[in-house]
C-alpha cells in the first residue's frame, strides 16, 4: 500500500508548485517587474509583484476562477496582454488545472479563428479588443459559456479579472493533476502548412523547466528579460525575478533597442531570450554606439535558424565568461539540443559558411537524438533499419519526457509525427540535418523546403550559406519550381537594406559566379531579388517559402 501512494505522488505533477516553493523559500524577491510609465523627469517606472504577492494574487484569482465555473479541465482561450496580470492569470489557470488554449496572433485573424474554434472553448478570457473580435465573429465561439474581460468590460457581460480576484487572501492548493494531464494547448505558427494545436501535459512543462534550469545552471539570483511572452512563463517556476521589457512582442525586429538595453543595464539583467531578429536589431546598435553588457551571463536566442554574423555581433557586448546560446527544438519539444558561442566563432562558424548547415550543438540530457532516413510516408514503429548513415542528411527524430505526444484531435498529423518506439515514441521534427563524429547536429532546413530534381535532392540551409557569404545580401532562400522530382532551383534574394550597391544585374552575376564554384549550388541558374521576404511577425526571421515559391514561379513564367 505505501508503494502505491508513493507511485500516485510521484505521478501528480503541476507548474503551479514550483512556484509556492519559490515563494515560500524567498517571499520578498521580485517575481516581475513590469514598466509602468514614465515620471514626470521622463524616467521609466516600473512596477512588481514580489513572489510572495504573485502567489497569493494568483491564490485569489483561482478560487475566483473556480467560482465562475473555469476548473479542472475547462479549455480556455487565452488572450492577454504580457504583465503583471497576465503572469497571475497563467499562474491561476494552471492552479484551477484548467487548459490555457494559445494562438500567436500573428499568425492573421481568419488562421487564429479557426484555430480556436477546433479546440471548442468553454471559457474566454481575453482584454477588450480581443472580446471585440469574439462578438463579431461569435461563429468561431459557440463553445463558449463563461467570458472573462482584462481591463474594463463593456457591452458583453460577464466577470472582470478584478472582481473576480476580490475578497481577502486564502490559500488555494494546486489541483492535483497528473504527469499526462492536458495543461495547455499551444499552437504551432503554421510556417510550413496549417497550424496545429501541441498538447503540452504538466510533466512536458515540468520537464521542459528542469531541462532549462539544468543546462544552463539557472541559479536563484537571476534576473531574466524574456522577450516573448511564452518563454516569460517559465521565469517564475525557474525563481528567475522577469523583467518585462517595454515592446510590442508580435514585432520584435522593430523593437527600440535602448529599451530592451536599458532594462539590461538599470536592473543587472543575468539571462536574455530574444529571437534571432531582436538578436540582430540590438546587435546592430550595439555594436555602432559600443554598448556594453557586463551583467549578462547568458542570452539564449531561439526561433529560427540565428547566423554567425548575428551571434557575433551581439556576443561583442558581452564579458568574455558570458555565451550566446542557440538551443535548437520545436514547438513540440524544446529544447533538444544547444551550442554556445564560443564553440561557434571558433569552429563550426567557418563550416557553416561553406554549406554544411547550422549546428545546433549536441543533444540534451536525457533527450535522444537520431537522423533517419527522409521519408514522406508514417513510420508506425521504431525499426534499427531506418537509421541515416553517418554524415547522411536525414530527418532529426527526438525522445523525451518534453517532447510532446500529439496534437489536439489530429489524427493523421499524429501518425506522421510519431514512431512508437515499445514504451516510448520518437518525435519527427520534420527538420533535415546530419550528425558529425562529435555527436553535433547540423541543421540543413525543413523537410517540406528541400527542392527536389532529377539530379538529387537540394537543401536549404546549406546551399543559402553559400549566397549569404556576399556583402550585398541580407538574406537569401532556396526555392523549387515545379514538381518534385523535377523541380528547377531557384535562388531569392534580398539585398542589405539602405545600401547603394551594384545593380541587380551585376549582382546576378556576381551570385552565379560564386554558385558555379560550389558543387551544393553549381545547378542554380537562376537569381530572383525581393525587395522584402515574407516573414513569420514573431520572429521576423522564419521566411515563408511557400509563399516566395508562389512569387517565385510567376516571375520565371513572365521571363
Amino acid at each position: 500500500m505505501p508503494d502505491a501512494v508513493a507511485a500516485t505522488t510521484k505521478d501528480r505533477v503541476n507548474i503551479a508548485h514550483r512556484l509556492k516553493h519559490t515563494a515560500a523559500r524567498m517571499p520578498y524577491k521580485r517575481a516581475v517587474v513590469c514598466p509602468a510609465g514614465r515620471d514626470r523627469r521622463g524616467r521609466i517606472a516600473y512596477t512588481h509583484l514580489t513572489f510572495e504577492q504573485l502567489d497569493r494574487e494568483s491564490d485569489n484569482l483561482a478560487r475566483g476562477l473556480d467560482r465562475a465555473g473555469i476548473v479542472r479541465g475547462t479549455k480556455t482561450v487565452l488572450m492577454v496582454k504580457p504583465g503583471i496580470d497576465f503572469f497571475v492569470l497563467i499562474f491561476a489557470l494552471f492552479k484551477v488545472g484548467a487548459v490555457p488554449v494559445v494562438v500567436d496572433p500573428g499568425m492573421g485573424v481568419q488562421r487564429m479563428l479557426r484555430c480556436l474554434e477546433s479546440t471548442a472553448p468553454e471559457a474566454f478570457i481575453g482584454i477588450p479588443a480581443a472580446h471585440g473580435v469574439r462578438v463579431l465573429f461569435p461563429r468561431y465561439f459557440r463553445s463558449v459559456h463563461i467570458a472573462v474581460t482584462a481591463g474594463r468590460r463593456l457591452f458583453w457581460g460577464g466577470p472582470t479579472l478584478e472582481s473576480l480576484s476580490e475578497g481577502p487572501w486564502q490559500s488555494y492548493s494546486p489541483a492535483p493533476t497528473r504527469r499526462d494531464e492536458t495543461a495547455a494547448i499551444l499552437f504551432t505558427t503554421g510556417s510550413t502548412g496549417p497550424a496545429k494545436g501541441v498538447i503540452y501535459t504538466h510533466g512536458n512543462f515540468d520537464a521542459q523547466i528542469q531541462q532549462i534550469q539544468d543546462h544552463f545552471a539557472i541559479g536563484e539570483d537571476e534576473i531574466d528579460l524574456p522577450t516573448f511572452p511564452l518563454f516569460a512563463l517559465f521565469d517564475p517556476a525557474l525563481g528567475m525575478t522577469a523583467v518585462i521589457p517595454d515592446m510590442d512582442p508580435r514585432k520584435p525586429a522593430k523593437a527600440d533597442p535602448e529599451k530592451i538595453i536599458g532594462p539590461i543595464i538599470h536592473h543587472g539583467v543575468t539571462n536574455m531570450f530574444a529571437s534571432p531578429a531582436l538578436l540582430d536589431h540590438v546587435g546592430r546598435f550595439g555594436r555602432k554606439n559600443d554598448v556594453r553588457l557586463p551583467s549578462l551571463r547568458r542570452v539564449v536566442s531561439a526561433g529560427a535558424p540565428v547566423s554567425p554574423a548575428n551571434i557575433d555581433r551581439f556576443a561583442g557586448m558581452l564579458a568574455d565568461t558570458a555565451e550566446v546560446h542557440t538551443p535548437y527544438g520545436a514547438t513540440e519539444a524544446v529544447p533538444v539540443a544547444s551550442i554556445g558561442s564560443r564553440e561557434i566563432l571558433s569552429e563550426t562558424r567557418t563550416l557553416s559558411e561553406k554549406g554544411y548547415g547550422i549546428c545546433v550543438g549536441r543533444a540534451l540530457a536525457h533527450t535522444p537524438i537520431r537522423i533517419i532516413r527522409i521519408s514522406e510516408a508514417p513510420i508506425a514503429a521504431w525499426d534499427d533499419s531506418l537509421r541515416a548513415n553517418t554524415g547522411e542528411i536525414g530527418e532529426i527524430i527526438v525522445r523525451g519526457d518534453l517532447v510532446t505526444r500529439g496534437y489536439y484531435e489530429l489524427p493523421r498529423a499524429d501518425a506522421l509525427a510519431k514512431i512508437e518506439d515499445g514504451e516510448h515514441f520518437w518525435h519527427r521534427m520534420g527538420d533535415l540535418g546530419w550528425q558529425d563524429r562529435k555527436g553535433r547536429i547540423w541543421f540543413c532546413g525543413r523537410k517540406s523546403h528541400r527542392v527536389v530534381t532529377p539530379a538529387g535532392d537540394m537543401y536549404t540551409i546549406p546551399c543559402e550559406a553559400v549566397f549569404n557569404n556576399h556583402p550585398e545580401v541580407f538574406r537569401s532562400a532556396l526555392v523549387g519550381i515545379g514538381d518534385p522530382p523535377h523541380q528547377e532551383p531557384v535562388i531569392c534574394i534580398e539585398r542589405q537594406p539602405g545600401r547603394a550597391g551594384p545593380r541587380n544585374g551585376d549582382l546576378e552575376k556576381e551570385l552565379l559566379a560564386m554558385a558555379a564554384q560550389n558543387p551544393l549550388t553549381a545547378s542554380i541558374r537562376t537569381v530572383l531579388f525581393h525587395p522584402a521576404f515574407p516573414v513569420d511577425i514573431r520572429h521576423n526571421a522564419k521566411i515563408f517559402r511557400e509563399k516566395l515559391a508562389v512569387w517565385a514561379a510567376a516571375r520565371v513564367r513572365r521571363k
